[in-house]
């Protein structure tokens, strides 16, 4: 089994073992044992849902702060559109992008612009016979992962080009080795980020033998160092940063990819659950008459990511409000350009980590053990035993990591058993 690398992470010290976390976990990837919670490697897509609902700070994403920046010889931000949507009265992103370069960097790129060049790339892709519809997107890591540990017979519909982030990471890198005659060690690409799942995607990528970012700082954590540059700028004229227009910004929010496709027939869906549901389709043969899937973990899109610092839809609200005007697109890929880079440098793989043994013998076995259990449950998927459901309490008792009498219900029925009853007051049995 391929190991995972995970921005995602716990504070057992600030862990209270509430199951608050195991209840909205989309994937069932963490269990409360022994009063605190465990996250499971191998199912855990950094979709940072716990990180969002943890109401004592227990998850948190491990990312990259400015002094960073001191590794490098040059700097060069390259922000999430989503960012442009966290500042009220912003009629022009280049302030926020002259902002950016105030706090540090030597040079900006906007993620929009090269969200633009995969818009075009895609919808040549999709007029060719490689296509295997519908055609997945691949922006969101959160969603390949999820496809490569639970849907690996869609991996074919997934669209071989790297992300908006990738893609923007080699253009700048690119640009910076032309410009200023240093090394790629000595440049410093940092991603703005609103999510832990990009930060998974950059520390261990899946589809590329090295990312083109070399770290991320969470939106959350400069904005208000941005906020401050921003309003000091408002007496003077901010630079000419901008490479992005509509589409580029659009690709914030859900529906903003796929429209970029100019065709109507495509599915836009968001919340993890959601994409669950949407993926599930697919793989039974019932989704009819679709080309193109966008996937966005995050509700609302990259706007609902859990390291932003506005509320998704009021980042929305602004983010139609600074669209108004712009030109449709500012970034395209040149007639003669080499488009290579832009694809993938190795395939997506599936991993099998629901595989319960190795021996095909012994896992069946194990299977209908697992059942045998799950049927003296109560099926109630409470919680209480540390499990998100009855069917992942069967399946851990089975792996060994847990026990029948971690549910209170089988609990109860053998503190009735005649060898208990007298052991036992009757406050611990169920009602005769």
């Amino acid at each position: 089994m391929s190991s995972f690398f995970h921005s995602v992470r716990l504070d057992e010290d600030k862990c209270k073992g509430c199951t608050t976390c195991i209840k909205r976990c989309p994937t069932g990837a963490i269990r409360v044992r022994q009063g605190k919670a465990h996250i499971l490697s191998e199912r855990c897509t950094d979709c940072g849902e716990c990180i969002r609902v943890c109401q004592h700070h227990a998850k948190y994403a491990e990312r990259d702060d400015l002094s960073r920046l001191s590794e490098f010889k040059y700097n060069i931000a390259v922000p999430a559109p989503t960012l442009y949507g966290q500042f009220s009265n912003i009629e022009d992103t280049d302030y926020i992008l002259t902002a950016l370069k105030h706090c540090g960097f030597d040079d900006v790129f906007e993620v929009a612009g090269g969200a633009e060049r995969v818009s075009e790339l895609t919808r040549e892709f999709m007029a060719s016979d490689k296509a295997v519809r519908p055609v997945i997107s691949s922006a969101c890591p959160a969603v390949c992962r999820l496809i490569r540990v639970a849907f690996p017979k869609l991996i074919p519909n997934v669209i071989p080009l790297n992300s908006p982030m990738e893609e923007t990471g080699r253009l700048a890198r690119e640009k910076a080795r032309k410009t200023t005659g240093l090394a790629d060690e000595d440049i410093g690409v940092f991603f703005i980020t609103p999510c832990p799942a990009k930060i998974t995607a950059i520390k261990q990528p899946i589809c590329l033998e090295k990312s083109y970012i070399s770290g991320a700082i969470a939106i959350k954590d400069i904005y208000p160092m941005l906020l401050k540059q921003i309003k000091a700028l408002q007496e003077e004229n901010p630079e000419n940063l901008k490479s992005a227009g509509l589409i580029g910004i659009s690709w914030a929010t859900s529906g903003g990819e796929s429209a970029a496709l100019l065709r109507d027939s495509y599915l836009a869906a968001d919340g993890i659950e959601n994409v669950i549901k949407v993926l599930d389709e697919i793989d039974n043969e019932k989704l009819k008459g679709i080309d193109f899937v966008e996937l966005n973990a995050c509700t609302g899109g990259c706007v609902g990511g859990s390291l932003t610092a506005e509320n998704p839809f009021v980042a929305k609200a602004r983010l139609q409000q600074l669209r108004r005007g712009m030109p449709v697109s500012r970034s395209h890929i040149d007639k003669s350009e080499n488009v290579d880079g832009m694809y993938w440098q190795r395939p997506l793989t599936g991993i099998d980590v629901l595989r319960l043994s190795e021996d095909i013998t012994q896992a069946m076995s194990m299977m209908n053990h697992m059942e045998e259990i799950r049927a003296k449950l109560p099926g109630l998927d409470c919680g209480t035993c540390g499990a998100p459901s009855c069917a992942a309490l069967a399946e851990d008792i089975v792996r060994g990591y847990a026990k029948e009498t971690d549910c209170i219900f089988r609990l109860r029925d053998q503190l009735d058993a005649p060898l208990f009853k007298d052991i036992f007051p009757a406050p611990f049995r169920k009602p005769e």
